[in-house]
């Protein structure tokens, strides 16, 4: 579903590395409630299926909430802390990718 918002680009040259299981309010991880970084040299891309969900950026230059719905999609740099705040009916993904193994 890539008909919604797209807020930020992933770098060129990256490729998914996976994609989680759909989350829901109810099967959300804790960790992503929580105040959290994605690793070195590992992108995120948030896709909302269904719902709202708020993404919170923290730190002292963090920009302001994005608030997505259905279609949308927010990309997260590595080392950049942040939360979610998933509403009741939200359905969603996170896909991780990096830079192709050099082998």
């Amino acid at each position: 579903m890539d008909d919604g918002t797209r807020h930020g680009d992933l770098p060129d040259g990256l490729e998914r590395a996976r994609t989680t299981d759909e989350f829901t309010a109810s099967t959300v991880p804790a960790g992503l409630l929580r105040t959290h970084r994605i690793a070195t040299g590992v992108w995120g891309r948030l896709r909302v299926r269904a719902g709202r969900l708020r993404f919170v950026w923290e730190g002292d230059d963090a920009p302001p909430p994005v608030d997505l719905g259905p279609g949308d999609s927010l990309v997260v740099p590595p080392d950049r802390p942040h939360r979610v705040e998933p509403d009741t009916d939200v359905r969603f993904v996170i896909e991780f990718h990096r830079p192709p193994d050099p082998t």
